[in-house]
């Protein structure tokens, strides 16, 4: 390479950097308006009590249960919210403090996050908040809406940031490691299956929709949604009004059936 290449590709490369840095820096400023905003001492919201009677039975909602990864630009009330936190991990026996999904040894491991995005949830502000079990409360841990954030670390996934909520389910293995040892892992996952098929139902029971995400960076998630690090999430569960419903057709169902039994 001679010298005026050399110095044209010096040239070009002074005059390019200062836009270059400018661009870079205004791109981490965007992003840090999606991180959201730690709180020091979180408010905390009483919750509407939960309703133990619904209009759907537990049939409909296995039948209708499908992934919806599309949603309506519609915002849920604070009722809905509620109801989906009591069925994943509300008190259902209170003597005892049991909960709605079954823990190995009652040992739950299990803790959810609610992220909300601006308007997303009606008289709720936009953050992230802490399902408080005992008090059916939440109490916020970051302002700001961090769906779009949250959207990049779950490698993408559109229907993250388009849903108005996010519930965020994170595992202190330890709790129940601690008496069951390795085998306690296997617990672990099973438990937030059961808790993961709650939200299923009673979002369909609800009138909404949502899909099970597992594909995410555990440690980008974890920070955004400010968990400490002994926390590991597990699912990310984006809820809203589906743009379409299913429903079971029996007629169809037992066509289906009667074709399998002449095998």
């Amino acid at each position: 390479m001679n010298y005026r290449k050399l110095i044209l590709i010096i040239v070009v490369i002074l005059v390019l950097l200062p836009t270059i840095i400018y661009f870079y820096y205004m791109r981490l400023k965007v992003e840090e308006m999606h991180m959201g905003e730690f709180v020091e001492v979180g408010e905390r919201m009483l919750l509407p009590y939960p309703k133990i009677v619904g209009r759907v039975s537990v049939e409909e909602a296995i039948a209708n249960r499908r992934s919806m990864r599309d949603f309506e630009d519609r915002p849920l009330v604070l009722e809905q919210l509620a109801q989906i936190l009591w069925a994943a991990q509300g008190i259902t026996y209170p003597k005892r403090g049991f909960r709605a999904a079954p823990s190995a040894g009652a040992t739950y491991p299990l803790k959810l996050y609610a992220v909300v995005g601006e308007g997303t949830v009606k008289n709720l502000t936009a953050g992230v908040y802490y399902y408080d079990v005992h008090t059916h409360s939440l109490v916020m841990v970051k302002k700001g809406d961090i769906r779009r954030a949250l959207a990049r670390a779950a490698l993408g996934q559109a229907w993250v940031e388009e849903a108005p909520l996010n519930i965020v389910i994170t595992a202190i293995y330890e709790r129940t490691t601690y008496r069951y040892g390795d085998r306690g892992i296997r617990y672990v996952h099973i438990e937030v299956g059961h808790v993961g098929q709650n939200i299923y139902l009673q979002a369909v029971a609800l009138g909404l929709g949502t899909v099970a995400v597992g594909a995410f960076y555990d440690d980008q998630v974890r920070k955004l949604i400010g968990a400490p690090e002994e926390e590991k999430p597990l699912y990310i569960m984006p809820i809203g009004y589906p743009t379409y419903t299913y429903k079971l057709n029996l007629e169809e169902l037992k066509k289906y059936y009667e074709e399998h039994r002449k095998g």
